[in-house]
């Protein structure tokens, strides 16, 4: 009996091993084969030139303020607004000085009432003193009273001018022709000395300011001509270095250089952020990713790009990027040197889709 329900057991096992080897079914990839284009990562252990980042400004701006503190009237202009030079900008309040130069012509009436009668007096007892009809005492007390009465006019007068400066802070005007770019006040406020109430700058007359590190600085030549890459517009417009900074005490170690842009139909304004390029030998030595921005993908504040696996599928490979030199962008890391990415494809590319290589 024993035997038979060994034999029984054995049997059981074998069917059911003979059954799970039948469920067993190879699993086929039958998803399209993506042909693709690649390259190899280039890496360059010497740029031609040095790059760095600049932001763009108009060569004519101006943030105008006052020296007077008092309400503000009335602001003429908008933002936006092109104006002429001269016009009236904002006016502040400034009865106080209407009264102040009411006082100060009063007291220019009353010194000049006085400096005649002293002048009378003194061409007088001159000509007393000359006919030896008046003593020497009493020719330099007239001559004494003359020249105090002359310098109190003198004063009065100087007030006026003093007065009449005070009255161009009250009337806020153009310095130049221009667009007005901001409006920090509004009829009511506050005008506060120092502070900004409108600023203006002439359109169409771009400079761009750049920062370059003390290791390239002596290499900065005033007069070269450099090319300037706009990032919003991915425009590059050339350029001309106006001004080399020799001192670096306020900025943090860097250098200013000025860059005046040539005229140009793209569409630049104040403010964009660009890329500066100096034709300069970097002394810098260091390899370099660099691959064309046109290969990039991006998902929100990611970038990466396509690159073959071992198994010939697509991977996307997330990258830090860094500075862009034309049609080119620095790979920080994420993609090494030597390794392939794709270029093209024909096809919608996913992670893990295959690929065949052209």
């Amino acid at each position: 009996m024993k035997n038979i329900y060994t034999i029984l057991t054995l049997s059981v096992m074998l069917l059911i091993a003979s059954c799970g080897g039948e469920d067993k079914k190879t699993i086929v990839d039958n998803s399209p084969t993506i042909s693709v284009k690649t390259n190899q990562v280039a890496a360059n252990a010497n740029s031609p030139f040095l790059s760095t980042s600049g932001k763009i400004q108009a060569v004519n701006s101006a943030d105008l303020s006052t020296r007077m503190m008092g309400y503000v009237n009335k602001v003429h202009v908008n933002v936006g607004d092109k104006v002429r030079k001269g016009q009236l900008l904002v006016s502040i309040n400034n009865s106080d000085l209407q009264a102040k130069r009411a006082q100060v012509n009063a007291g220019i009436t009353e010194a000049t009432a006085a400096f005649n009668n002293a002048q009378k007096d003194y061409n007088r007892f001159k000509n007393l003193f000359s006919e030896n009809s008046a003593s020497q005492k009493e020719m330099d007390d007239m001559t004494a009273n003359y020249e105090m009465a002359k310098a109190r006019l003198e004063a009065a007068n100087q007030m006026k001018n003093e007065v009449n400066a005070q009255f161009t802070y009250s009337n806020i005007t153009a310095p130049f022709e221009g667009t007005v770019t901001s409006k920090n006040v509004e009829a009511g406020n506050m005008a506060n000395p120092g502070a900004p109430l409108i600023s203006i700058e002439t359109p169409g007359h771009f400079e761009v300011m750049a920062m370059v590190p003390e290791t390239e600085i002596s290499e900065i030549e005033k007069g070269s001509t450099v090319a300037v890459l706009v990032k919003s517009i991915n425009k590059t417009i050339k350029g001309k270095v106006k001004e080399v900074s020799t001192s670096a005490k306020n900025t943090g170690g860097q250098y200013l250089v000025k860059i005046a842009l040539d005229k140009t139909d793209a569409n630049i304004l104040s403010g964009m952020f660009t890329t500066v390029q100096f034709p300069v030998e970097r002394k810098a030595k260091s390899t370099m990713v660099l691959i064309p921005t046109d290969v990039i993908i991006t998902n929100g504040q990611l970038s990466g790009v396509y690159t073959v696996s071992q198994s010939n599928t697509a991977m996307l490979r997330w990258l830090r990027l860094g500075r862009t030199f034309g049609n080119q962008v620095e790979v920080l890391s994420g993609l090494n040197a030597d390794e392939a990415y794709i270029v093209s494809a024909e096809g919608k590319l996913f992670n893990g889709a295959k690929i065949s290589i052209q």
